[in-house]
């Protein structure tokens, strides 16, 4: 036998009060959708290196010389990264540089023979002693052999964070880039981010360099050509070496 029951007019009115609800918060949550995208598309520029602009600040630059437990001093290859660090700190450092050595470990005295390599390296390249400060530490990992760190600040250039997407890219009434066919948030980011960290000296985004003295021999040279008449280019006898032979015409 089936079982019936009667609705009675209250559970009506209390069904169509919670469809009421639920559809009052679905159209609050649209309202709320399309009010954060337009607020994202009011206040990012329309320009891509407005909204990932490149910032020039201070970073590290680091090295790490692992040692080993029975023997001292540096390798080839690490004397040559040792020089060349050194090398760049007297063009870019803007601070002292910093050499952290491992303490109370079982590499801990060939370290220290590393150690003094390294800042006899150093001064040779022409760093001053006071430009080197050295630090003991203790690592906290056991199972990471302890190494050697050497760094030192230097300008960089930076831009950035990628990634992040505001508003979707599909067609949709709530995508105002899409609509008004503007470029997306993200755009340009990873070009601007590239650009960062290919550039060699980031002052240079910032200011123009200095003009370098012109080579005054070659400018009385050219200058004594023109008084008396005669052609200023410079003439390379080089260039005729790559005609073709004129033998069997």
């Amino acid at each position: 036998m089936t079982q019936t029951t009667s609705r009675t007019p209250a559970d009506y009115k209390r069904t169509g009060l919670a469809g009421a609800l639920v559809g009052l918060a679905m159209t609050l949550g649209a309202c709320q959708h399309a009010a954060d995208n337009s607020f994202a598309m009011v206040d990012s520029p329309a320009d891509y290196r407005q909204r990932h602009p490149i910032a020039v600040t201070e970073a590290d630059r680091s090295i790490v010389v692992f040692v080993g437990r029975s023997r001292g001093g540096l390798t080839a290859e690490q004397r040559a990264e040792v020089m060349e660090m050194a090398q760049d700190w007297m063009r870019e450092g803007t601070g002292a540089v910093t050499i952290d050595v491992p303490a109370d470990t079982p590499n801990a005295r060939p370290a220290q023979e590393s150690l003094r390599e390294i800042q006899a390296t150093f001064a040779a390249a022409g760093v001053p002693p006071r430009g080197i400060l050295v630090r003991k530490y203790h690592p906290e990992d056991p199972r990471q052999m302890p190494a050697i760190r050497v760094n030192y600040p230097k300008m960089k250039a930076v831009a950035g964070p990628c990634g992040l997407w505001p508003e979707d890219l599909g067609p949709s009434i709530h995508n105002g880039s899409y609509i008004e066919n503007k470029q997306y948030y993200n755009f340009g980011c990873a070009n601007q981010r590239n650009l960062a960290s290919m550039v060699e000296n980031p002052t240079d985004l910032v200011q123009p360099r200095a003009e370098t003295p012109p080579y005054a021999p070659r400018r009385s040279i050219a200058f004594d050509k023109y008084r008396k008449g005669t052609t200023t280019a410079t003439t390379y006898p080089e260039a005729d070496r790559a005609k073709l032979s004129d033998t069997g015409k």
